[in-house]
């Protein structure tokens, strides 16, 4: 399978896709919800986490990625643009580097960029967003659950499901199994463990045009299922949203499922999990150092409203903190229900 932009795919080019995402839903703009939710404009709060996009390689092509990442996705960030962000964290306004991707074990400097992240600071909380198979993908990554160990990452991993047939219909043929030996591997040197201070957490996202069931529920089914049938254990499951951009806005429209999907996000609204979205507290970084309000936005490349600080070289924590999110109807996503976010339910 290849990356939609591979393909040419009419939903490769952003001004396509972002005509398709303006219309209405029932006639409502997202921003009208927030108003009446005395939200809009929508401000940051503060800014204490960076995502960093590492690049859009990845050694899976899964079905509703929102980021088209995979094998043929060539996009990689430089050692120079590393460094730019590495300024930025030593001002020391960062509590959390979130190291997503593609799979961002990829990049050929990701060892080296953690280290120098440590080297700035021993407490700062670094994240890496594993897709767990990127683990059994070549000798070279055999070693990464040491890695991260020995440099006290928190480990973020996606498992659509605790069956081989759902993970794989929505991942790859074998990627569950390969994800099962994947995580016995981080709990053989004490990641998940009751016991441990090395967190993994798994995501869930749903496989198909429907909202993820409860996060707490879930999440003790995950463990009694993931525990009694393969002796794995885990710290916390974040229920995720599937927002319609990309592969899975490809598969919203393929399927005839693009308008009752928006209703469904559109009824779900929840102005508790409005108030509490990522983007009023996290930067996302773009592989070529692009600033952008959330991962989502990053991948429409809707930059940050602040003209004189869109890239990681102008970072100016002020005109950041100051600017209003930019907002579009796929934002609907992160306010349905529980509210959605890279850490799970906000409400």
């Amino acid at each position: 399978m290849k990356s939609l932009k591979a393909q040419q795919h009419p939903l490769s080019k952003i001004a396509y896709e972002l005509e398709v995402l303006d219309a209405p839903v029932k006639g409502v703009k997202f921003e009208d919800k927030l108003a009446e939710s005395d939200l809009f404009p929508l401000k940051p709060t503060q800014i204490d986490i960076l995502q960093i996009n590492m690049g859009k390689m990845c050694n899976q092509v899964c079905k509703h990625c929102h980021v088209d990442a995979g094998p043929d996705r060539k996009e990689i960030m430089t050692k120079e643009t590393m460094n730019q962000c590495l300024n930025v964290i030593k001002n020391g306004t960062i509590k959390t580097v979130d190291l997503t991707g593609g799979a961002p074990e990829m990049n050929p400097d990701f060892r080296w960029f953690i280290e120098e992240i440590r080297k700035i600071s021993e407490s700062i909380d670094i994240i890496v967003r594993c897709n767990l198979t990127i683990i059994l993908a070549n000798p070279k990554y055999h070693d990464l659950p040491d890695f991260y160990k020995k440099h006290r990452l928190e480990v973020v991993s996606s498992l659509p499901y605790f069956t081989a047939t759902k993970t794989d219909s929505q991942r790859g043929d074998g990627v569950f199994e390969k994800s099962i030996k994947a995580l016995k591997m981080l709990n053989d040197v004490g990641y998940g463990k009751e016991d441990s201070e090395l967190k993994l957490n798994l995501v869930y996202n749903p496989s198909g045009a429907f909202l993820p069931a409860e996060q707490s529920g879930l999440e003790n089914e995950f463990k009694k299922r993931l525990k009694n049938g393969y002796d794995i254990e885990f710290n916390s499951l974040f229920t995720i949203t599937n927002l319609p951009i990309s592969r899975f806005l490809e598969y919203l429209l393929r399927s005839e499922n693009f308008d009752n999907y928006m209703e469904k996000l559109l009824e779900a609204y929840n102005p508790v999990a409005a108030a509490n979205v990522m983007c009023r507290n996290t930067i996302s970084v773009g592989w070529d150092g692009f600033l952008y309000d959330c991962d989502f936005n990053q991948m429409l490349e809707l930059k940050v409203d602040a003209p004189a600080s869109q890239h990681i070289s102008e970072w100016s924590q002020k005109a950041l903190v100051e600017r209003e999110i930019i907002l579009k109807q796929h934002c609907f996503g992160c306010t349905a229900g529980a509210g959605s976010s890279c850490g799970g339910a906000t409400a």
